[in-house]
């Protein structure tokens, strides 16, 4: 035997393996409840049903001898019985229910709701009476829940049409009358929509009989207020289903009674239902009934009464003829804006969000002096609060000092809504001199709803300056430096449509670009991104990321490359959302997709296949197969497989199983990028990688995907190099796409000649001008051929006008690349392609097109290569057509050899 532990030794254990004894004691009382809450034998044996019984057979049972707890659940899956056996249940199951009624409420409430939802039409004669009769037994007593549960469902019935119109006015109507004032308000707003619901399909006959005759009782000051006012709802509603006729006599009556109400409440409700009376009874009416009232309610004692009787007009000046407005209408908007600040500033908030609608309305109404009353009325609202100084400080504001400044800023709020109606109202013309400075205060206002709802109408604001657009360049800075991301999030969202409109002044003839005055643009968008990444709200940033897809046709290629194209690697690299990180790939691959610099083209396809492709971790390896998708998309297909193709299915020998899991999925897009017979050799080798993958796979989901994508890639039909019926779509956007990319190199090319031949560098400002005066149209002409570069029939001045014609083309694609849907390229191709291209296409020989892609792509020699790429260090591509002239298995054999090589010795250099 072992000697006993020492003390010490014991303690620590005891304290280390156990606890303290006193967390013991603490977990034994803890267990002592629990205890009690289990079911003693008995219970149990209560509670235990025989399991031979059918599901309907058990739900007899149970709501005939179990217990609450089982019937309740019995009740909860009447679904799944009608479903299953809809007659067995009605037979047996809806008397048990109805020998129920006195059981817990929410049981009567879930079996109440689950039978109205399914209609009534296909009960029997019997069972749809015992089921009214529940219902109205069961609503009689029911609480503010079971009765806000009927009237939705009620109402749920009537939209999805479960029983006929004649059925729902005989069975539901009068249950929805009955409850119309129920002493809950809730409750009896609930019953009110669902009969304003009703009212737009039930007959005329049924309406007059079953409600507007009642309503004239239930109308009159003997009843109770809240009858009053759902009399004045019903009384709106009725008015669209009647003829003027039947109005005249039967509604208008109540409607000047409820008007003249002695209840301000119900005057202010009436009121609100003269537009829809209005708009029933036609302009002759509404100028002798409808308007006499709403000048006497305008002057009413209540507050609320005023302003129901101001928005009112507001919304029926359309209604109106000339003399009305000015004569009537108009004294009574000057009434409203002088007393909205000297005794009423109740109507103030409703006054600012309809002045919209008053600048249009009254529009051609106003005197030059009445005019210029309103236009500072409205600034003066713009900038309501701001001049007031408190001396309280932030935690010591009295409330009614703090409800004052909430009111004051949903006036600015309103203002700022309704400022693009002001520029209308003052003419674009005069914006600088009356409107600019109300603007630029509320671009800088202290709150950021105000802010907000300015950015969210800087684009109408831009739309409507047109070419003076360039007087709110520092406010789209200040927008875009704002400290709040809602502010930023709501001036993105037309952001591109905002630059364009900057960059060319407004005017879509011009092409200059008018940025280049506008230096802290570039800033204060990459700050922008910066703050969005910094914050977490990443879908502000992923939006920020797609809306910079515009930046091409914006900025130049180089302020792209060296301000954001490193930006956009970086955070595909290190964000940690994924949705940002796709958002930064496609908007890569479209700085790619218009560089104009071959080098800088070469150096980013390299860094995507080095750093993403081959990079270290496999989260980079998948985002490099995103990218790929994205490059298939936005490319065309010989630029795909000239770099891309081969550092993609290298990926099938990844270590990680969700990498080569991704490329499976992609390989059915990789393999349409192929041509026959010029890709045949691409074609074998990615047969050769999914062949390996189906025999050396050990991952099983890897491998049941390997076995799925199989299947699609044997149902694929491969693209021919000659245009095909069937492809023929496809094809045609694929060679536009790939005419667009040569004409990128051909630009290039062109610029270092002219460089050259000049002696000096030329901006893309001054290229432009250039481009401009040569008069040629902004679209690509439709005579131009797609030029193939090799040996020409013509003389040397014809070498020379066919240059002059590539460099003009080339700069007309380059300002029309973009179009006015940033996000989708493949819709912006395919309208450049229609307005390229002409029936002549069609005509094109396969030798055409395969020269293009030899002297353009293929070039692999060191004049055509970058000079920052050393010969060691080769950009990885694919040519096409190089294995024509012989064995195409040993032609494919022999160019791949190399790549793989060069590709194996990338990844061991640093």
């Amino acid at each position: 035997m072992h000697p006993p532990p020492p003390a010490a030794a014991m303690e620590f254990s005891q304290n280390s393996l156990f606890g303290y004894m006193e967390d013991l004691q603490e977990l034994t009382i803890i267990e002592r409840p629990v205890r009690r809450s289990l079911k003693t034998p008995e219970e149990i044996e209560r509670l235990t049903v025989d399991e031979d019984l059918s599901d309907i057979e058990r739900a007899v049972y149970l709501l005939s001898a179990g217990q609450d707890i089982q019937g309740t659940s019995v009740i909860a899956n009447l679904p799944f019985l009608m479903r299953q056996n809809p007659a067995e249940t009605l037979r047996r199951i809806l008397p048990k229910v109805r020998v129920h009624e006195d059981a817990h409420l929410f049981t009567q409430r879930v079996w109440i709701s689950l039978c109205l939802s399914r209609g009534c039409d296909s009960m029997e004669e019997n069972t749809n009476c015992t089921l009214f009769l529940i219902i109205q037994e069961v609503l009689h007593v029911a609480g503010v829940e079971m009765q806000l549960t009927a009237a939705v469902s009620f109402l749920t019935i009537l939209q999805e049409e479960s029983v006929s119109i004649h059925t729902y006015a005989h069975s539901f109507l009068q249950v929805i009358l009955l409850h119309l004032e129920h002493r809950d308000a809730g409750v009896s707003n609930a019953w009110l929509e669902t009969l304003l619901s009703v009212i737009e399909v039930l007959p005329k006959e049924t309406l007059r009989h079953e409600i507007l005759n009642p309503l004239v009782s239930k109308a009159q000051l003997s009843q109770t207020v809240q009858s009053r006012l759902v009399s004045c709802k019903i009384l709106g509603k009725l008015t669209n289903k009647f003829d003027a006729l039947a109005i005249k006599r039967d509604i208008l009556p109540l409607v000047k009674s409820l008007c003249q109400d002695v209840e301000y409440e119900v005057r202010s409700c009436m009121c609100r239902q003269l537009e829809n009376i209005a708009q029933g009874i036609g302009t002759e009416l509404t100028k002798s009934v409808v308007l006499p009232e709403l000048i006497e309610l305008s002057r009413d004692e209540g507050s609320s009464v005023r302003l129901a009787a101001f928005e009112t007009l507001v919304n029926l000046l359309d209604i109106f003829d000339t003399d009305d407005r000015s004569q009537t209408i108009l004294p009574l908007v000057k009434s409203f804006c002088e007393k909205s600040f000297k005794a009423d500033e109740s109507i103030l908030i409703s006054l600012s969000f309809h002045l919209g609608k008053l600048c249009h309305g009254l529009y051609g109404i106003f005197t030059p002096d009445q005019h210029l009353r309103f236009l500072e009325f409205y600034k003066k609202l713009c900038t309501l609060g701001l001049q007031q100084e408190n001396g309280h400080n932030e935690n010591q504001i009295p409330p009614q000092i703090l409800e004052q400044e909430k009111k004051y800023i949903s006036v600015r709020k309103n203002c700022a809504y309704n400022f693009p109606a002001m520029i209308v109202f003052v003419d674009p013309k005069n914006f600088h001199m009356d409107l600019y400075s109300t603007f630029f205060c509320l671009c800088h206002d202290p709150e950021v709803p105000v802010r907000y709802t300015i950015a969210i109408c800087f684009y109408e604001v831009s739309k409507l300056l047109n070419s003076g657009v360039y007087l709110i360049h520092k406010e789209l800075i200040t927008l875009l430096q704002d400290e709040s991301l809602e502010v930023l999030d709501a001036l993105i969202d037309h952001l591109p449509e905002i630059l364009e409109l900057m960059s060319t002044g407004g005017e879509s003839s011009v092409q200059e670009n008018k940025l280049s005055s506008l230096p802290d643009l570039i800033p204060a968008l990459t700050a922008a991104e910066q703050r969005a990444a910094a914050s977490l709200k990443w879908r502000t940033h992923e939006k920020l990321l797609q809306k910079y897809a515009c930046l091409p046709h914006i900025i130049s290629s180089d302020q792209i490359y060296y301000r954001f194209l490193q930006r956009m690697f970086t955070i595909m690299m290190t964000n940690n959302v994924l949705p940002v990180q796709k958002a930064a790939s496609r908007t890569l691959c479209i700085f790619l997709r218009y560089n104009r610099k071959q080098e800088q083209r070469h150096e980013v396809i390299q860094k995507l296949i080095e750093q993403l492709g081959q990079g270290k971790s496999y989260w980079n390896r998948l985002r490099f197969l995103d990218t790929c998708e994205f490059i298939i998309e936005i490319f065309s297909k010989s630029f795909f497989c000239k770099y891309f193709f081969l550092p993609a299915i290298e990926l099938t020998h990844d270590p990680v199983a969700n990498v080569r899991m991704k490329l499976c999925y992609l390989l059915p897009k990789v393999k349409s990028t192929l041509k026959i017979p010029a890709d045949k050799h691409l074609l074998q080798q990615l047969e050769m990688c999914v062949r390996k993958l189906l025999c050396q796979e050990k991952d099983k989901d890897v491998l049941a995907t390997v076995k799925r994508t199989v299947l699609e890639l044997d149902r694929m039909e491969m693209s021919m190099d000659a245009f095909q019926k069937k492809f023929y779509e496809k094809d045609l956007l694929d060679q536009e796409k790939e005419r667009e990319e040569l004409l990128l190199l051909e630009m290039e090319q062109l610029e270092k000649e002219k460089q050259q031949n000049d002696g000096r560098p030329m901006s893309d400002k001054t290229f432009e001008k250039k481009r401009r005066d040569t008069k040629t149209p902004t679209t690509l002409p439709k005579n131009i051929p797609i030029s193939v570069p090799g040996p020409s029939s013509g003389t040397p001045s014809t070498s020379k006008e066919i240059k002059k014609s590539k460099l003009i083309r080339s700069q007309s694609f380059n300002n029309q690349a973009f179009h006015a849907k940033y996000g989708n390229l493949d819709k912006c191709a395919g309208k450049s392609s229609t307005a390229a291209y002409t029936p002549s296409v069609s005509g094109l020989t396969k030798t055409s097109v395969i020269s293009l892609t030899d002297d353009s792509f293929r070039t692999r020699n060191a004049s055509s290569a970058p000079s920052s790429f050393s010969s060691n260090t080769p950009l990885p591509s694919t040519s096409r057509g190089t294995g024509n002239s012989g064995d195409p298995k040993s032609s494919g054999s022999k160019d791949t050899q190399p790549r793989k090589a060069t590709l194996k010795s990338r990844k061991s250099n640093p």
